[in-house]
């Protein structure tokens, strides 16, 4: 048992020691710097393609925003008229009046037909 555990220690001091001496070999310093390299390649692929995006995104949010400024305009030059009644007829835009125009209230609360 102290022979296997003495082994164990040896064996990772070993291979400790051979990989400090790969990690700092010429060979492993150029795929470190190729590595490196790709991924600022990579970096700067992705932060074009974030730059086109939000240019984008702006152009969307200017055209919503015009949207919106025109329909509040429309909404401003299109006045609705209440019927003063409460006869819950169906008084559209191409009716000149309500059906209630007809009636008149006398000062006794009752209505009667113009004529």
């Amino acid at each position: 048992m102290m022979l296997t555990k003495l082994a164990l220690f040896a064996g990772g001091m070993l291979f400790g020691t051979a990989g400090l001496k790969i990690l700092s070999s010429k060979d492993a310093k150029k795929v470190y710097a190729h590595t490196t390299a790709a991924v600022i390649r990579a970096k700067d692929s992705v932060m074009e393609t974030v730059s086109t995006i939000r240019e984008n995104a702006d152009d969307i949010l200017a055209d919503a925003k015009a949207i919106n400024a025109s329909r509040s305009a429309e909404e401003k030059d299109c006045v609705v008229e209440d019927c003063a009644c409460d006869c819950r007829c169906d008084a559209s835009e191409k009716q000149e009046s309500c059906c209630c125009d007809s009636v008149e209230e006398p000062s006794g609360g009752e209505k009667t037909d113009k004529e």
